[in-house]
């Protein structure tokens, strides 16, 4: 296993001198300060940390999610709710082994996970920390919370690092995700990742006291007039398992550069998102929502 990790890591460190590690494939030398479309240079950037009581029940418990935020994404979503830090590389730079020594920190703090927010940008330096802290005595559960738009490849050569994914799914094949977040081919990208998320841990389990441990976690926000087209995300969740845990979520409100898109100037009506759920309801999915 070990060996196996360390390969995946060489890996993973190679790509960041011609970047693809997400669908955008931009190609610069991030090992020599270039930047792309995140924005990001080599060295990850860590905007806040701390306990967060705001995410799933299942990943909170009792003593919180040990969120730890980074500017920079590889997505640019007209609606993004988190552009202060998502758009700009802003934050403090953080190499591996100081992101390694705050895991630990957040471990003793009672947190029940360490939660990599967004880190699809920076899975070198991530992946690296997370095998120092590993070795450092850390034992809670890595989740890699990201926005979907995720390069399989990567994925792959994170297999056993991550203990739990936690992906938005933010598009159906039948959305505009070109005018919306500035990926056309959101969709075909994401359903790839989850299948390989899904290979790699299943469903999403939970122990004794309902806190996550490992497994999938899928988060969709729901867009005012079907412009997410929610019912194809969730005709290919239920594909996966019936078992697969969804967050549908209905904290959509316009801000950033909503107003640049008509159908995005309004929230969601009750009426639309009980549709939704409905609908998951009827495809067999029940957990999560």
């Amino acid at each position: 296993m070990t060996g196996r990790n360390d390969a995946s890591l060489r890996c993973l460190e190679e790509i960041y001198r011609s970047c693809s590690l997400c669908p955008r494939a931009c190609g610069v030398d991030r090992t020599a300060g270039e930047r792309g479309s995140c924005g990001v240079g080599p060295v990850p950037r860590v905007t806040s940390a701390g306990p967060h009581f705001g995410e799933e029940p299942e990943l909170v418990g009792r003593g919180g999610s040990g969120t730890i935020f980074f500017g920079g994404c590889n997505l640019h979503c007209l609606f993004c709710q988190n552009a202060d830090i998502s758009q700009r590389a802003v934050g403090k730079p953080a190499e591996p082994g100081e992101l390694a020594r705050l895991m630990l920190r957040l471990e003793g703090m009672g947190c029940e996970n360490i939660n990599f927010v967004t880190p699809t940008h920076l899975a070198p330096p991530l992946a690296r920390a997370a095998r120092l802290a590993r070795g450092m005595g850390l034992r809670v559960p890595l989740v890699w919370n990201c926005g979907g738009y995720e390069a399989r490849e990567v994925v792959e050569l994170l297999d056993g690092l991550v203990d739990i994914y936690m992906p938005d799914f933010k598009y159906g094949p039948d959305a505009p995700a070109g005018e919306l977040s500035g990926a056309p081919d959101y969709f075909e990208k994401c359903s790839a990742v989850l299948q390989e998320m899904h290979r790699q841990v299943g469903v999403l389990e939970t122990d004794d006291h309902g806190v996550a441990r490992k497994g999938l976690l899928i988060r969709h926000l729901v867009l005012p007039g079907g412009l997410a087209d929610s019912r194809g995300v969730l005709r290919f969740i239920a594909g996966l398992s019936p078992e697969s845990y969804i967050n549908i979520m209905d904290q959509y409100r316009p801000c950033h550069r909503a107003g640049e898109h008509g159908g995005l100037n309004r929230r969601p009506t009750a009426g639309e998102l009980e549709d939704v759920r409905e609908y998951a309801r009827g495809l067999g999915l029940h957990r999560g929502f």
